[in-house]
């Protein structure tokens, strides 16, 4: 599913126009950058979390040349799903499964 679809789908549910989706969808996306920039968590319940994480330093290989490689510390973003939502796509997905095999 891509950002379009997103749109379409929230316009089509919502009312909204497609116009003002997008740019509550953009809002949206720029809120979450904007907060992991600046080192803040940022929780929706019954979704998940998003934060930012240390990782260390560490020595790696060139897969192509097999050298060693130092890969200085750096901060990623990470997504962590809520209990809630892995249960239920856990759920769904397993209702899918059995209603196929059928």
């Amino acid at each position: 599913m891509t950002k379009a679809d997103i749109v379409d789908h929230i316009a089509s549910a919502t009312g909204l126009t497609k116009v003002e989706t997008e740019a509550v969808v953009d809002g949206f996306i720029s809120t979450v950058i904007e907060a992991l920039k600046e080192g803040n968590n940022i929780e929706i319940r019954g979704f998940g979390s998003f934060k930012v994480k240390k990782r260390k330093s560490r020595i790696a290989r060139n897969p192509r040349t097999g050298e060693q490689v130092i890969v200085d510390e750096h901060y990623v973003p990470i997504f962590k799903v809520s209990k809630d939502l892995k249960n239920t796509v856990d759920q769904n997905m397993k209702k899918k499964e059995h209603a196929n095999a059928l």
